[in-house]
């Protein structure tokens, strides 16, 4: 079996960054990480990591559990761990939860008998302080949310930050009826994009109105009824501002033909290409895969290595047109 130091001397470097690339360190040039990358394939190269797996008798695999794996965001952070496990020989197991968060703890108990090597999770119900027990011998950690009752590690992005990007960009263009539209109301991240939205708001003297706030716009249908409904009240919004880029997406049909400017949280294909193009805060869902992926198998190597629990990514704004700016995407 090939050793991490003839991986070293096929690739022309140190044994220290074939471990380095391994765990994904961002400082490794990009010229380096393919030489070491070639030439772990080329030996078939198994790090030490997997070797416990034999020992412990768990099966060399990780699992991944999201909301919705045909979501964009979701999807963008399953292939990065999948990306990252390949290159060690680590399968991936792969669920969804669904949105019904008393669904979360049955399929979770389901994937964690497969004595996973560790578990990438993007919970949807509010408590994970049951899982305690399997994270003693599991190493598991969150993306995208933060997790409730139970100390883990977690990758998530400044959602708060991004929506108070998004709503006060669409204030200073003049707009004072700017609605909040999410498609529920319990995911930690959609309550942190509430508050970012609150807080644009209060910042520039505007007064909440619960009647621009709608959390039922879980597909197309209920989409164009929540914009319905909007547009029907006596004082209608001019702007929205979209908590996901499902949502963004549901809305798409609905916007069509209406005067009305958007900003949705999240990218997702071909938004560059409608008309107008959509503005919106920019996530890197593939950077949040890469990083609790390469969290996970470190955990699993050294359970008690010194690493930060909570890692907050940040986000940034990409201005299209469907806000008003009227540039090129």
């Amino acid at each position: 079996m090939a050793t991490m130091q003839d991986v070293a001397s096929l690739a022309g470097v140190s044994s220290k960054t074939v471990s380095r690339v391994f765990n994904d360190d961002p400082h490794v040039l990009p010229e380096t990480r393919s030489r070491v990358e070639s030439a772990m394939r080329e030996l078939n190269y198994v790090p030490n990591v997997l070797a416990r797996t034999f020992r412990a008798g768990r099966s060399s695999s990780v699992g991944v559990a999201v909301p919705d794996v045909v979501d964009p965001f979701f999807a963008a952070v399953v292939r990065a761990v999948e990306e990252v496990c390949s290159v060690s020989g680590i399968t991936t197991l792969v669920t969804s939860i669904g949105d019904d968060p008393a669904r979360e703890r049955a399929v979770l108990d389901s994937l964690l008998r497969s004595q996973l090597m560790g578990l990438v999770l993007a919970p949807v119900a509010e408590d994970q302080s049951w899982l305690a027990p399997w994270a003693e011998h599991t190493p598991i950690v969150f993306v995208d949310r933060a997790p409730g009752g139970l100390d883990a590690d977690s990758f998530v992005e400044d959602d708060h930050r991004g929506a108070y990007l998004a709503t006060r960009h669409l204030l200073e263009h003049g707009h004072t009826r700017v609605a909040f539209i999410a498609d529920s109301a319990h995911p930690p991240s959609t309550r942190r994009r509430l508050e970012g939205y609150r807080s644009a708001l209060a910042e520039s003297g505007i007064d909440l109105d619960d009647a621009l706030v709608s959390l039922d716009a879980t597909d197309r249908g209920p989409a164009a009824a929540v914009v319905d409904a909007l547009l029907a009240l006596a004082s209608p919004p001019t702007a929205l501002f979209s908590a996901n880029a499902r949502v963004t997406m549901a809305l798409v049909p609905a916007l069509r033909s209406r005067a009305i400017a958007s900003l949705g949280f999240g990218d997702f294909p071909m938004a560059d290409q409608l008309d107008p193009a959509v503005s919106v805060i920019e996530q890197d869902p593939a950077r949040l895969g890469r990083l609790a992926a390469t969290r996970a198998l470190a955990r699993f190597g050294d359970a008690d290595g010194e690493h930060e629990r909570s890692t907050v990514v940040p986000v940034g704004l990409l201005l299209r047109e469907s806000c008003g700016c009227h540039l090129t995407a």
